[in-house]
């Protein structure tokens, strides 16, 4: 290999890994490797992969493994957020749409309607982590109805923890009186699949019976980087968010989780209470395959193939996420092509 091209592949790999590194810190990044460098391997093409914040950082480092295997396929990775992944995937724009939640029906509709099979692959669990600063000793466990009192529709407004007890009272919440100090939020916007699994998990049963939306309140800082969200909620003594796991581990310095109760008592997130299921607020996180590509980029069955390899699911960990039970019924989905949505 010539001078030339030695330094060339050694910047490409020093990039992706400064990448991938970033990505697990919480920052919203687009991770770019080119194809070049000498010919290890017979793969070569290029994969587009976006979607969620929350898996970008698995995806970055099973994309960082695959191209040191594979130097001249070409792969980006990008966590717009679950929504947003979904749009580009179903425009045609991508390979595979990384997601943490399930496929929305209206987005089932939308590939469709342009003619988009998927193959749907869970690859790990993820616990929302619901977040305080370090310096916050004032709460340490909050139910559903706390939550539903502090951040759900009826709580617009509110610019003290306070200001909830009365919505707490007739909630039946079991942690109120609130302090009275300011209540800082920061947390995903609507784009985030994080934002729709706290709104699906936490809110919407108790929304349902109050007979309202079953929507956040619209009126804090909202983002779809995670890096921002934590700097947010580090940011105030008093603050109030939630974000993936992960993000959580990468900065529990920083930040302290508050225990959550969904009916059996106050639980923290640990990777063994989220495999459990013992902590409520546990989802799983899939990776969308386009079928058709698939069928025609032999990169793209590799990388999949990899994905679910022992090495891949390694990544699950090094992320700070949890790995499913069982992968066989999720390896037989892909080796079988299945496409459309699963029950879970």
């Amino acid at each position: 290999m010539s001078k030339q091209l030695k330094i060339a592949a050694m910047a490409a790999a020093i990039a992706l890994v400064a990448a991938a590194c970033a990505s697990a810190s919480g920052e919203t990044t687009t991770t770019t490797v080119a194809a070049g460098g000498a010919s290890q391997g017979a793969l070569a093409g290029t994969l587009a992969i976006s979607g969620s914040s929350t898996v970008e950082p698995v995806s970055a480092l099973n994309a960082e493994a695959f191209r040191n295997i594979n130097p001249e396929v070409g792969i980006s990775v990008e966590g717009p957020g679950t929504g947003d992944g979904f749009k580009k995937f179903c425009a045609g724009e991508t390979d595979v749409s990384d997601a943490s939640r399930q496929i929305k029906d209206k987005e089932v509709e939308a590939c469709a309607a342009s003619g988009i099979e998927f193959i749907e692959l869970r690859f790990a669990i993820d616990g929302l982590s619901v977040l305080t600063s370090t310096s916050n000793d004032q709460i340490s466990c909050l139910s559903f109805p706390d939550l539903y009192a502090l951040l759900g529709p009826e709580s617009i407004g509110f610019r003290n923890w306070n200001d909830a007890d009365a919505l707490a009272a007739e909630l039946g919440a079991a942690n109120a009186p609130y302090p009275d100090a300011e209540l800082v939020v920061t947390a995903p916007g609507e784009e985030s699949g994080t934002y729709d699994s706290f709104v699906e998990l936490v809110l919407e049963d108790i929304a349902d019976e109050r007979g309202t939306d079953a929507v956040s309140r619209p009126d804090y800082t909202a983002s779809a980087n995670d890096n921002v969200i934590i700097e947010g909620i580090a940011g105030s003594d008093t603050s109030l968010g939630w974000v993936g796991y992960a993000f959580y581990l990468a900065n529990q310095d920083r930040v302290k989780a508050i225990e959550v109760d969904g009916g059996d008592g106050c639980v923290s997130p640990t990777p063994e209470t989220i495999a459990s299921g013992d902590y409520p607020i546990s989802r799983p996180l899939f990776v969308y395959v386009n079928a058709a590509k698939a069928e025609s980029n032999a990169a793209l069955v590799e990388y999949i193939d990899f994905y679910l390899s022992q090495d891949g699911l390694a990544n699950i960990d090094k992320a700070g996420y949890v790995r499913l039970a069982e992968y066989a019924p999720v390896r037989a989905i892909w080796e079988n092509r299945t496409t459309g949505k699963n029950e879970y």
